[in-house]
């Protein structure tokens, strides 16, 4: 075993324990002005409606209730906070694009999450979650475009990769890779994950743990 391994190991420990321990929902925001005040490094999950954002905070945190699962896409209408350990903040984005939302209240969620975005001062990292099985789509490419402008680092992340065979799940990672190279603001990296089959978590937990207040 190589000191590279056994680096990787620690954080990867250390990550695990991060996401185990405490993590409590403290504020929710309906609109611009409503946000918490800036604390700890903050890492936002956002992305289609039904792209899995809540369950995949469930997941990574080991609960089961923590960020609500609505299974009407479109449904969620407000950013909730989650303090993780007192070293992260988890801010649980509406989802966007979801097409049989009225154009007012579509208009309004998508005001709320590019507002939030674009002017928050703490946001380390966003989670730019992307359902495997339809890959980037232009809502999602607007998403990292309004990201790159407002040179906001983001990570896409693959989810459901469990209902894609080994063959697809390669080819949905190579050719979202392909395309984040593209874009400026863009991670390299392209997590796979499922939050039903806690699969690739852990790559995902070291990857966001490192941005934790020391």
């Amino acid at each position: 075993m190589t000191d590279d391994d056994d680096d990787s190991g620690a954080r990867t420990e250390a990550a695990r324990k991060l996401f185990a321990g405490p993590c409590d929902f403290f504020w929710a925001a309906s609109t611009p002005d409503n946000l918490p005040p800036p604390s700890q490094p903050e890492i936002a999950f956002v992305g289609r409606s039904n792209a899995g954002k809540s369950s995949l905070v469930n997941a990574l945190t080991g609960r089961k209730t923590l960020a609500r699962v609505s299974h009407t896409p479109g449904r969620t209408r407000q950013i909730n906070f989650f303090h993780l350990g007192d070293k992260l903040v988890l801010a649980d984005l509406p989802g966007y694009g979801y097409a049989r939302a009225s154009k007012s209240l579509a208009e309004e969620w998508q005001s709320l999450i590019f507002a939030y975005l674009r002017g928050r001062a703490n946001l380390s990292r966003v989670a730019l979650l992307v359902d495997a099985r339809r890959g980037l789509m232009d809502t999602d490419r607007a998403a990292m475009g309004l990201l790159d402008q407002a040179a906001v680092s983001y990570a896409v992340v693959l989810t459901k990769i469990d209902q894609l065979s080994p063959a697809l799940r390669a080819k949905a990672q190579a050719e979202t890779a392909d395309e984040a190279r593209r874009h400026t603001a863009a991670y390299p990296e392209i997590f796979a994950t499922s939050a039903l089959k806690a699969l690739g978590l852990d790559p995902l937990k070291a990857h966001l743990a490192a941005l934790a207040a020391h």
